[in-house]
């Protein structure tokens, strides 16, 4: 089973707002990259069927860039802060060496029963540690110095996050995070009050001006920020 005949939002364009051309566009895209395979596939489809908001699944796009950037940064240790479904923790695995383990935390328990058996029966289960808990208590606890780290969990604890990470990761690593511009919301004053647009803002601005860091915001799906730690960040 493929993607071929499923409709799916246009990869660099607001969900909402999708026009017919996006659609054709993230098409002639998914037609000439590489497939998510078969395993993949039905995951993003059983998370859109069984749970409340399948959209965050990291997707076909997306998870294929992961994949990438892992084969191209060759971590052997990364970090993932929000598993969800576990889909962006699969095609981060795909990409690792023999030797290298994706750490993915998941604060919110009642997805656990849903989420392990994908990841336990995927065929890079070995490759992925899997732990429900809060990654800014837990993750410092393991000893791991991390090559990677992938942020896509609770919004408004973003820079939180980033701090802990930035302690745990070693010069010259990476971070990437999810969702960045927010469907827009950066720029639209009416969501001036909302917490998860408040923080994904403040973070925006943090990264921005933190002389430990180079960083580049791409406009895939809803955002994703690439982040690295210079050499002589300490």
């Amino acid at each position: 089973m493929t993607r071929s005949n499923q409709k799916e939002t246009a990869p660099f364009s607001n969900p909402n707002d999708e026009k017919p051309e996006d659609y054709l566009l993230g098409q002639y895209i998914q037609e000439h990259s590489e497939p998510e395979g078969d395993y993949l596939y039905r995951l993003w489809r059983a998370t859109n069927i069984h749970t409340l908001h399948g959209r965050m699944a990291s997707g076909y796009l997306q998870g294929r860039m992961l994949k990438m950037f892992v084969k191209m940064i060759r971590p052997k240790n990364i970090l993932e802060v929000g598993t969800f479904s576990g889909y962006s923790a699969i095609c981060m695995a795909e990409g690792l060496s023999r030797d290298g383990m994706v750490y993915t935390f998941e604060i919110n328990d009642e997805i656990e029963d849903f989420t392990r058996p994908w990841i336990e029966n995927s065929p890079v289960a070995d490759k992925i540690h899997f732990r429900i808990g809060d990654a800014n208590i837990e993750a410092p606890k393991l000893g791991v110095i991390f090559d990677m780290a992938f942020i896509d969990g609770d919004k408004r604890t973003y820079i939180e996050t980033y701090d802990t990470i930035m302690n745990l990761l070693r010069p010259g690593g990476f971070i990437l995070a999810d969702n960045t511009l927010w469907d827009g919301h950066v720029i639209d004053p009416r969501y001036e009050k909302d917490a998860q647009t408040t923080g994904i803002r403040h973070f925006n601005d943090y990264v921005a001006a933190d002389h430990r860091t180079k960083e580049v915001i791409l406009p895939i799906r809803d955002g994703l920020t690439i982040i690295q730690k210079t050499q002589d960040s300490v």
